[in-house]
């Protein structure tokens, strides 16, 4: 298949995967007889891997590490292993703060009209002797207390 059908089937620009053909991150396309990149399958996985693992915040440079791992002719199972790895640790922490995160939104909306009516249409609850930052259900890094709710 050709670049522009690769590029609508991994929903990307076409440069982005003359790009990382370019910078190494995945192999290189095999060209028919007019020099026209041909997509295969295995290019489509490599795409579709390099994507989800930049989705997944692994930088550029990191991906390049694994693309050489992975093309080398070495035992480097465990090296890229390291790699998956470690991006994963960092994903799941992101994902606990948005956990947080939508904990606390979703919170403020439950009691959002009783927090109205307890400080009106404009208190921001600097009344409130809520300690929100304290509370390990909108902050992983809070400690359990028994004053939290």
């Amino acid at each position: 298949m050709n670049s522009k059908e690769a590029a609508k089937i991994m929903d990307l620009p076409v440069d982005t995967l003359r790009y990382y053909e370019r910078i190494g991150i995945m192999p290189p396309v095999e060209r028919n007889q007019n020099g026209y990149r041909n997509y295969r399958n295995t290019d489509l996985n490599w795409i579709f891997i390099i994507k989800r693992l930049r989705e997944s915040g692994l930088s550029i440079e990191a991906l390049l590490e694994f693309a050489t791992l992975t093309q080398s002719n070495g035992d480097t199972a465990a090296a890229k292993k390291d790699i998956l790895t470690e991006q994963l640790g960092e994903l799941d922490d992101k994902m606990a703060d948005l956990e947080h995160t939508r904990n606390l939104l979703k919170y403020k909306i439950d009691t959002f009209d009783h927090h109205l009516g307890q400080f009106g249409v404009n208190g921001a609850g600097t009344q409130s002797p809520e300690k929100l930052w304290e509370d390990p259900r909108f902050n992983r890094r809070a400690k359990p207390s028994s004053d939290n709710k």
